[in-house]
């Protein structure tokens, strides 16, 4: 079951109501429900919303467990430029409440102090993150059909933008004139599978009690706690006259602002709420920080009938005013009156069976690049593995080692000098605890290193000494350590080529059992999916067989990472359209894949654009079951595979993540000279996750193959940097 995350398109959309709405509709049927704040003003007790929903729900969960962050937190990220990171605690809050709930329901943050369309594509864009369906609630109260069906249309063109996976769409608080209007504009405006509901303005709902108006105030109640402070108040007053001139301005449900030493103001407000021929007062905020004088606060005590709240205010009357003008209603809880008209409102006008349906059984596909980060994490860290990483003297590796070690991702072992990679930590004001820090010149199994490499290697011409020697070199170190079962998978190239990373792998490690060629991928993060392209970096020409195999390994790998292989071929044609020898190529390592493993969805040769684009798809291969829907693709050669990655990687702001190779007994993964931090982390998360899953699983095709002899898969003096 997918979560909801509940957005107002604007300031004052009501959301509150619909959010209560949601609850009390998947309550009803499911008791594993959450409720999660991405974003919360202050401390979580002083969230009204969030008591709400905890107090009549009965949630169990403590109440750091439903927000994110704070707002001074969010601030002090943004502000210092870490806004991934912001992300990144919100992202990893949610999960660990997503992980004890069926469903969660997710509050948007409620436009304090920021422009309210940049507000809304933040919550579109964290919607996303979160893998959540969005629910739009736009505000229709005061607002002409024409303003609240624009005001629909323009929060659909965001989320369309960013490819959001909409649920349902909420005009709340249309004026019941206006109702049929609306709706029939609005259900013409959106497409047949989008749900929009209209619901109707509810008065009860768009008036603050005085309760509220106290809290917001942080006001000190004198006088009438409990059900008084649930009046509504529908206008205020300001009493700055006599009491003959201040009744009769009174109106029902009015708050009266005074100063506090206005002891006839006060009695006349007591006198006209009992009274049966005045209006009723609903409240009064005495200003000033004044109290009345004790006889009259004596005579308030002793008043046990009165419903009229008595709150007192630090400031002067007018700033009490512009702030009880500024105050937005909400529900507070135990505000059973509210709490109803909310209810009522939304069960009447939304078809609660069929939402309640459309969300049980939706399910997400969408992957935002944060997201799959999260998942490379939390899947690294489930079972951590050992990594060493060789560049040590690389300030990116020692930056990246201790985000590794504080996340506790993989148990990480560095290659270098020990007292320099210490100085230059306290330069940089690392800790690297946990870490082990060796030196390939110093250490003790260096010998021993030297005679297994010798071993496997004395029939190239490799002496005992020549042995020793290379094991200084931080890449053979590395690689020895996985080879012998001391680490288990090496993460290099931040300042190595991709031949020095690699070469020792070939040539120590070599292929899996039934896998002819070691090829790679980069796993393509687009805004909304993850896609799988190879080979972009290891072999430059490969034969139709040899295309079969990258394509088998790659399948494998996106399956390893939560992605439903459907490969693409490409090529410059698609299906029967065209002809010659490079197309021929194509046509027959589809063949291949299919005799091989006839489990695998694939097709080709297709042109890209007949790939990824559903339209397109369907006109040049219909009937296909990859065409418009590909998640695999092998492009023909190294040059067409390595600029399109950069091509994509550029224009469309995707994230690349690799050079993963595939093809290995023990992973060995290359980085771009030109990574980042980030970069880094992920790809020593993606070795951790291989080294977890079992060879025969991750790596080798299911059909068995001859396994082809030490040196058949050394294409090393062709291999491409990245």
């Amino acid at each position: 079951m997918q979560s909801v995350y509940i957005a107002g398109a604007s300031s004052g959309s009501g959301k509150a109501a619909v959010i209560l709405g949601f609850m009390e509709m998947l309550y009803a049927v499911n008791r594993k429900v959450g409720f999660f704040r991405p974003m919360i003003a202050t401390a979580p007790e002083d969230d009204n919303l969030m008591t709400l929903i905890r107090s009549r729900y009965a949630l169990p969960f403590a109440p750091e467990m439903l927000y994110g962050c704070t707002a001074q937190s969010a601030r002090k990220l943004i502000g210092g430029g870490q806004y991934d990171e912001f992300l990144k605690l919100i992202l990893d809050k949610f999960k660990r409440l997503e992980e004890c709930c069926d469903m969660v329901v997710v509050s948007g943050t409620d436009f304090r102090g920021l422009i309210p369309s940049l507000e809304f594509d933040f919550n579109a864009d964290l919607a996303n993150n979160l893998g959540c369906a969005l629910v739009v609630v736009v505000r229709g109260f005061g607002r002409r059909p024409t303003d609240a069906v624009q005001a629909l249309q323009l929060a659909h063109e965001s989320m369309r933008n960013r490819g959001g996976d909409v649920l349902a769409s909420i005009i709340n608080g249309v004026s019941p004139e206006y109702l049929e209007q609306v709706s029939a504009r609005a259900h013409a405006l959106m497409p047949t599978t989008e749900k929009v509901y209209v619901l109707p303005a509810q008065p009860t709902l768009r008036m603050s009690t005085v309760g509220e108006i106290g809290q917001a105030l942080g006001a000190e109640c004198l006088i009438g706690e409990g059900d008084a402070l649930n009046q509504v108040v529908t206008s205020y007053k300001v009493a700055d006259m006599e009491v003959p001139d201040f009744l009769a301005h009174l109106e029902d449900g009015c708050l009266v602002i005074t100063a506090g030493d206005r002891s006839d103001i006060i009695l006349a407000s007591l006198a006209a709420e009992a009274s049966a021929a005045f209006p009723r007062v609903a409240g009064l905020v005495l200003t000033g920080g004044h109290r009345p004088a004790d006889s009259v606060l004596r005579l308030l005590e002793g008043m046990e009938q009165t419903k009229m709240s008595i709150l007192s205010v630090a400031t002067d009357t007018f700033q009490a005013s512009l702030n009880v003008n500024r105050i937005e209603p909400t529900i507070l809880p135990g505000d059973e009156r509210k709490i109803a008209a909310a209810l009522g409102v939304f069960e009447s006008n939304v078809d609660v069976d069929d939402l309640r349906g459309r969300i049980s059984v939706r399910h997400s596909e969408r992957i935002t690049p944060l997201m799959f980060e999260y998942q490379l994490i939390r899947r690294a860290k489930s079972i951590r593995r050992h990594i060493v990483l060789p560049e040590g003297a690389d300030e990116r590796v020692l930056r990246a080692a201790e985000i590794l070690a504080l996340r506790k991702v993989a148990d990480l072992t560095i290659l270098g000098d020990p007292e320099r990679i210490a100085r230059r930590c306290a330069e940089l004001g690392l800790s690297l605890n946990g870490v082990r820090i060796v030196d390939p010149a110093t250490s003790p199994e260096r010998e021993r290193y030297a005679r297994v490499y010798h071993e496997l290697r004395q029939h190239k011409g490799i002496s005992e000494q020549m042995a020793r020697d290379v094991l200084v070199d931080v890449s053979y170190f590395g690689t020895l350590m996985v080879y012998c079962g001391d680490a288990d998978g090496m993460v290099s190239g931040a300042d190595h080529t991709t031949q020095h990373t690699i070469r020792p792998a070939f040539e120590t490690i070599r292929t899996a059992p039934g896998t002819k060629l070691v090829s790679s991928v980069f796993l393509m993060c687009m805004p909304d999916r993850v896609l799988v392209y190879g080979d972009c970096a290891i072999n430059p020409n490969p034969d139709a067989e040899q295309l079969a195999d990258i394509a088998i390994s790659s399948a494998a790998t996106a399956a390893a990472f939560g992605i439903e292989p459907r490969i693409a071929m490409l090529s410059y044609s698609s299906g029967t359209s065209g002809k010659g020898e490079d197309v021929e190529r194509v046509r027959e390592a589809v063949s291949s894949v299919r005799a091989r493993r006839p489990d695998l969805k694939i097709d080709g040769p297709i042109q890209y654009d007949a790939a990824v684009d559903a339209s397109v798809g369907a006109s040049k291969m219909p009937g296909s079951e990859v065409a418009g829907r590909a998640t695999v693709f092998i492009f023909p050669d190294l040059n067409t595979g390595n600029n399109t990655y950069k091509a994509v990687q550029r224009s469309s702001g995707a994230v690349a993540i690799g050079p993963i190779l595939q093809g290995l007994k023990k992973p060995v993964n290359d980085l771009s000279r030109g990574c980042t931090v980030t970069d880094i982390v992920n790809t020593v998360a993606i070795t951790a996750i291989q080294a977890q899953i079992e060879v025969q699983h991750a790596w080798v095709s299911a059909a068995p193959s001859k396994v082809a002899p030490a040196g058949a898969s050394l294409a090393v003096e062709a291999a491409v940097s990245a």
